[in-house]
């Protein structure tokens, strides 16, 4: 990723690159590591999902443009989650569409102008195609002849079409599938390994499966976590780290953990996984208004937390954000969600960067729509040392981080991320502000210091 973020040569000499790893006690929380750049700092994710979904061929990732990265940025931003389709860029078996390479590496290119980081996200919805969505290619969906039924006014419960479930369980055992599907990444890492932009590869978007007789879906859920997703992560580790030794691996349980179910997925023998999972309620995909007395928040906290707190990896959660956010108790919800994600998250992708309406986070002007703007809030981009606590207070606009600065080795430089408006930035404990410009902080730190920031809303 791009990590120098000031274009000052004072500021890069102060940077001490190390190799990338996870550090216990940051801001993942708890027992779970924090995330951490190619200069050893803590970081901290906040962004959208850039999502094309409509547009295919000649015409793929059109949608997006330059404004949703810059518009992201200006109101403080810092991560996009940026989909891509495995049936566009191996549209038949083994031609791989350079112009669709291309397209991403234009957006690639609009995240490095303004300082966004990028995890690529290999999207499927419903398999792919042959169920009328995006993802795996046609060619390489097999039903064995099972029946599929359209549920055009729930597209979810088609996961559960027997045509679907048997076309994941030959994508995660044949072995010619297996194959193609690790040359697809081997192609996309080949690629985009010293992109500066690129943090990451989220390797399959809500991976399902085939429940078995008698299964219940919970149960099923964890048994192909265990037996067929964990495999299959660990085989596309391995043909990425051939040609990528270093960039950030992004796994994702089912989507069933959305409902408090801890996941089943095993150990992914790689030191730079990031678990993925996303932060989604069944009711509130319905339509239907935050329920406080439900504990949803409290229970999925405590059942995603098991698996980064056992396998000590980062987590960054890649989609949430309901359907309908301006219900009575959606203020409440986007609250308590904020709060919670920064508990043991080193970051997020909100579901979706889109001028509009449903999910959109900003209305066709690029404002906020009705409780998005709680999610722009102050926060450490990157920290030289270990946090020892970072929060912000929304009624009285202030913003503290803590932190140990690291030893004379180590990073020196400290960035934070300010949502618009006139910020106060002030520095204690041998640090000082060296930079305040167009949503942006960098502190400067002495080493072994204890430091505190504090960024005050004018």
């Amino acid at each position: 990723m791009r990590t120098t973020l000031v274009a000052s040569a004072v500021v890069a000499a102060l940077l001490t690159p190390t190799a990338a790893h996870a550090e216990t006690g940051g801001a993942g929380g708890d027992g779970i590591p924090a995330l951490t750049d190619a200069y050893g700092r803590t970081l901290t994710l906040r962004g959208w999902n850039l999502a094309d979904k409509a547009n295919s061929g000649d015409a793929a990732l059109s949608a997006i443009t330059e404004k949703h990265i810059r518009d992201m940025r200006a109101k403080g931003f810092n991560f996009a989650r940026l989909l891509v389709f495995w049936d566009d860029l191996e549209p038949r078996p083994g031609q791989y569409s350079q112009a669709y390479l291309r397209k991403i590496e234009r957006i690639l290119g609009w995240a490095e102008k303004h300082d966004v980081t990028v995890v690529l996200d290999a999207h499927q919805d419903v398999f792919g195609p042959a169920f009328g969505h995006r993802g795996i290619p046609e060619w390489a969906t097999r039903t064995d002849g099972l029946p599929f039924t359209p549920h055009p006014d729930d597209w979810f419960s088609e996961y559960f079409e027997p045509a679907v479930q048997r076309a994941f369980t030959h994508l995660y055992e044949d072995e010619d599938l297996r194959l193609a599907q690790a040359r697809m990444w081997r192609v996309l890492a080949d690629r985009f390994e010293d992109h500066p932009a690129v943090l990451g590869y989220d390797l399959i978007n809500e991976p399902m499966g085939e429940m078995g007789e008698g299964e219940d879906l919970a149960t099923a859920a964890r048994r192909i976590e265990r037996e067929q997703l964990t495999p299959m992560y660990n085989r596309m580790a391995d043909t990425i780290r051939s040609v990528d030794p270093d960039t950030w691996i992004f796994v994702e349980p089912t989507p069933i953990v959305g409902e408090g179910v801890p996941t089943g997925l095993g150990r992914i023998d790689d030191p730079r996984i990031v678990y993925a999972p996303h932060f989604y309620n069944a009711g509130m995909e319905a339509g239907t208004d935050y329920d406080p007395d439900a504990r949803w928040v409290e229970n999925y906290e405590q059942a995603v937390t098991l698996y980064p707190k056992e396998y000590k990896v980062p987590v960054v959660v890649g989609e949430w954000g309901p359907l309908n956010n301006s219900l009575p108790n959606m203020n409440r919800f986007y609250r308590e969600a904020m709060s919670s994600l920064g508990r043991y998250s080193s970051g997020w992708a909100g579901w979706e960067w889109c001028y509009g309406g449903g999910y959109c986070a900003v209305d066709g002007t690029g404002a906020f729509r009705t409780n998005k703007e709680l999610t722009a809030e102050p926060y450490a981009e990157a920290v030289a040392g270990t946090v020892r606590s970072a929060a912000y207070d929304a009624a009285t606009g202030v913003y503290r981080l803590s932190y140990d600065s690291a030893g004379r080795r180590g990073p020196r430089v400290t960035e934070l991320s300010l949502p618009p408006g006139d910020w106060r930035v002030t520095a204690r404990g041998g640090a000082l502000v060296l930079r305040k410009d167009r949503g942006r902080a960098w502190i400067l730190a002495a080493p072994g210091a204890r430091v505190t920031v504090t960024a005050t809303r004018g």
